[in-house]
């Protein structure tokens, strides 16, 4: 038995497995970076706690909810014995709703619960936060729903993730620079649509198969959606030097090799391999390390904030 498991009841590791919180950790440092780079300082100690609160409950709240949206669909999905799985959204056990382990109630009360807390702390930050938080979590469900309907429902994860950290943005800044907004925009759509989305739907093809899904790997191929991975990875990069140069973190020569040699390793470079061998655990290496880029871009941030 790990530390993990001795600190941790089982129950509550369901409901963490039903939230990603794993994975869901790592996203939540897109916002934070979002908010330090945007701002080039720490904002005050309310600012900080209340955003730790908010993004917390908010990533918690919306990847439950597509959990509990696509809750028949992960039902047919489910294999015998499938428990936990070699990708970062299934560490602790894949979909534990779908399995029975926990039940639609429960996990309702989980994503309501975390959901009110998210709107308060959104509250205190900036209204509009609010605004942010229900309009994403109105966009999961629908991107839920859009599984057997249209490969075109990657342009509503797109902006899901990017909702996040343009919601940090705000929270530190009640009228911030549009065009700055505009950049993490689009670098977090193109992110999420080149190193999470596309290669984990590529993962989940012969299953989404079975289902009659409607992804992109599926509608297009494989050869198209590593081509697309490929470009939507590269463009992300351009998006996020331009972020870099207009940041008021003074970032310097060190710090922009840091950035050229981590997003080489943890987004190129996999993805070079995806396209070149097409293997379904290629896919899933890309979208494991990709997880891990906001975690590294708010490293290069406070690197300079610090030193």
């Amino acid at each position: 038995m790990s530390f993990y498991d001795t600190i941790v009841p089982a129950k509550l590791q369901s409901f963490f497995a039903l939230s990603r919180t794993h994975h869901g950790v790592l996203d939540m440092m897109a916002p934070v970076f979002a908010a330090l780079v945007y701002l080039g300082q720490f904002p005050g100690p309310g600012i900080v706690l209340a955003g730790i609160i908010t993004v917390f409950s908010g990533y918690t709240a919306v990847y439950a909810l597509n959990d509990i949206a696509g809750y028949r669909d992960d039902k047919k999905n489910i294999r015998p014995g499938d428990k936990n799985g070699t990708d970062l959204d299934s560490i602790l056990i894949r979909h534990p709703l779908a399995q029975g382990v926990i039940s639609l109630k429960s996990a309702a009360v989980w994503a309501g619960f975390w959901s009110v807390a998210a709107l308060l702390g959104a509250w205190y930050l900036n209204p509009v936060c609010i605004l942010i938080f229900l309009g994403g979590a109105l966009l999961e469900v629908i991107y839920c729903f859009l599984l057997k309907i249209s490969y075109l429902r990657i342009v509503i994860n797109g902006f899901v993730k990017a909702a996040g950290p343009v919601a940090a943005v705000f929270a530190v800044d009640k009228n911030p620079d549009a065009l700055f907004l505009c950049l993490i925009f689009i670098f977090f759509f193109l992110w999420e649509a080149g190193g999470q989305n596309i290669p984990n739907d590529y993962t989940d093809i012969e299953e989404d198969r079975q289902i009659n899904a409607k992804t992109l790997p599926l509608v297009f191929g494989r050869e198209t959606a590593s081509f697309l991975i490929m470009g939507s990875l590269g463009a992300a990069l351009c998006v996020m030097t331009i972020v870099f140069f207009m940041s008021p973190v003074n970032f310097n020569w060190f710090s922009y090799l840091i950035f050229g040699t981590g997003s080489f390793f943890l987004l190129i470079l996999p993805a070079q391999k995806l396209r070149k061998t097409g293997l379904n655990q290629a896919a899933m290496t890309l979208f494991n390390k990709a997880s891990y880029y906001p975690l590294f871009l708010l490293c290069v941030v406070l690197m300079d904030l610090f030193l």
